[in-house]
C-alpha cells in the first residue's frame, strides 16, 4: 500500500504557533485596546466581495487588480474577489448598509487579505492588516486622531523608536489637476530616458512615476515639478492644520514631497510611518485622505481618511511577549483524584484562575508538567485528600505545601 502524500501548505501562507503566535496576537490585543482609546468601534466585512468593488476602488489599470487579486467565478456565474485590502470593503458596507446615519464614522478593523504577489521577508499572499477609517468628516482633524492613534499605537507596541512618519499633501481637486498636467508635461519630454513601466504610467497614472526605484527613472522624477508649486490656497491652509495639529499633540513628523497616491480620489494628507529596521527600508503603517471613493462606488460625494498596517510587519518589530503560562496546575493521583480534579479545574476557571491539568502520567510526570507550564502553584490531590475533601497547595518557587479545603481553594489563591 503507498503512503499517502501529505498536502504541503500554499506558497505565501503561514502556520503560526509558539512566539510566532504569541507576537501576533500581542500586536492585535495593542490594536484593539488604543482604537478603544480613541472612540473607533470594531466593524467586520466580508472576506470576498463582487469584484467590481475593488476594481472601482483600486483601478483597473494598477498592479493589485491587474495583476494580484484573487478573482473567481462562483457557481452562481458572479465574479467574485478575495479582499486585497479592507477599505473598500467597509465603504461598500457604508452605502449599503445604511451607515451613513452614523456619520462621521469611525471604525477599525483586522484580519486576512490575500494578493498574488512574490512572498519574501514580512510579505505573504495570505497576510493580515489592522486598518482604522474616518467616513463622513471632511475636517482635518480626523487626519489629526488618525495619525495620533496610529503613533500611539506604535508607541505602546514598542515600536516608535526608528520608525518615522513621513507626510505629503496631495491638494484639493484643482491642485491635482494643475500638478498632474505640469507631470505629464515633464515626463513627456522625458518619454524616450523612462523605464517601459514609467512610460506607461504616463499615459495612466503619471503620478506613480514619482515613486519609481527604476535608476533610469530616478534623476527624471527627482527633477519633477513639486506639488507646493500650485497647491491653492484651501489646500494648503488644509495641510498647515494638520501639520498645527500633530504638532500640538507631540506627533513627531517629516515632508516628503515625494510621497503620492496615484488613484484621483485621494486629496489633501498622505502618510507613511516607515522604518529600515526591517532590511531595505519599508512601510509598517500607510493611509491617506481619500474624499473620492465613495462616490467612486456609486455613492454622494463623501470625505473620508484611513490607515492600514501590516501585523505580520510589526510583530517582526516587537519585543518578544511573555509566554503564556497558567496559573494554577492541578496533579491528581488517582481515579477518584481525577474526578475531583475535574471539579477544582471547573471552579478554577469559572473564578477566572488559568489553571490545566495534564492529561496522563504518574505523579513525577505531571509534577515535571507543572514546573514546565510556568505555573505558579500546584494543587496535588490523592486518596487522602479526596476522603477530606482537602487539597494540597503547593508553591512551585519556594516549595511551601499547604492543605486547604477544596472549597477554599478559589478564595485562597485569590487572597
Amino acid at each position: 500500500m503507498s503512503k499517502i502524500e501529505t498536502p504541503r501548505p500554499i506558497r505565501g501562507t503561514q502556520d503560526m504557533l509558539g512566539e510566532q503566535a504569541l507576537r501576533f496576537g500581542h500586536v492585535v490585543a495593542t490594536f484593539d485596546r488604543v482604537r478603544r482609546l480613541y472612540g473607533f468601534g470594531r466593524v467586520e466585512v466580508p472576506v470576498f466581495e463582487p469584484t467590481a468593488v475593488f476594481a472601482r476602488s483600486l483601478g483597473e489599470t494598477t498592479d493589485v487588480v491587474s495583476k494580484e487579486m484573487y478573482s473567481f467565478e462562483d457557481r452562481g456565474g458572479d465574479s467574485v474577489t478575495l479582499r486585497p485590502e479592507f477599505t473598500a470593503g467597509i465603504a461598500r458596507a457604508y452605502l449599503t448598509e445604511g451607515w451613513q446615519q452614523h456619520a462621521p464614522l469611525k471604525v477599525a478593523t483586522h484580519g486576512p487579505l490575500f494578493r498574488y504577489e512574490r512572498p519574501q521577508k514580512g510579505r505573504y499572499r495570505q497576510f493580515h492588516q489592522l486598518d482604522a477609517e474616518v467616513i463622513g468628516s471632511g475636517e482635518p482633524q480626523a487626519d489629526i486622531e488618525l495619525l495620533c492613534l496610529a503613533d500611539q499605537l506604535l508607541r505602546e507596541l514598542g515600536v516608535a523608536e526608528g520608525v518615522t512618519l513621513t507626510l505629503n499633501t496631495l491638494g484639493d481637486g484643482e491642485t491635482r489637476e494643475a500638478w498632474r498636467a505640469a507631470l505629464v508635461a515633464h515626463f513627456g519630454r522625458h518619454r524616450g530616458e523612462l523605464s517601459e513601466d514609467s512610460v506607461e504610467r504616463l499615459d495612466k497614472n503619471p503620478l506613480r512615476i514619482l515613486d519609481s526605484k527604476d535608476p533610469r527613472d530616478r534623476p527624471i522624477a527627482d527633477a519633477a515639478p513639486a506639488i507646493d508649486d500650485y497647491l491653492s490656497a484651501e489646500a494648503g491652509a488644509f495641510f498647515e492644520a494638520v501639520t498645527r495639529g500633530l504638532d500640538a499633540a507631540g506627533v513627531a513628523w517629516t515632508r516628503n514631497a515625494r510621497l503620492v497616491r496615484g488613484l484621483d480620489y485621494y486629496r489633501h494628507t498622505a502618510f507613511e510611518f516607515v522604518t529600515d529596521r526591517l532590511g531595505a527600508q519599508g512601510t509598517v503603517l500607510g493611509g491617506g485622505r481619500y474624499d473620492g471613493l465613495i462616490e467612486a462606488l456609486g455613492g454622494p460625494a463623501t470625505p473620508a481618511v484611513g490607515w492600514a498596517a501590516g501585523i505580520e510587519r510589526l510583530a517582526m518589530l516587537i519585543d518578544a511577549p511573555d509566554s503564556e503560562r497558567i496559573d494554577v496546575a492541578v496533579v491528581p493521583m488517582g481515579d477518584a483524584a481525577q474526578a475531583m480534579a475535574g471539579r477544582v479545574l471547573a471552579d478554577l476557571r469559572r473564578a477566572g484562575i488559568p489553571a490545566d491539568m495534564a492529561y496522563k502520567g504518574n505523579m513525577k510526570k505531571r509534577m515535571q508538567k507543572a514546573d514546565a507550564s510556568g505555573a505558579l502553584w500546584a494543587v496535588i490531590i490523592g486518596d487522602d485528600e479526596v476522603a477530606k475533601g482537602e487539597v494540597a497547595l503547593k508553591h512551585m518557587v519556594d516549595q511551601t505545601q499547604s492543605w486547604i479545603a477544596a472549597d477554599r481553594l478559589v478564595e485562597t489563591l485569590r487572597a
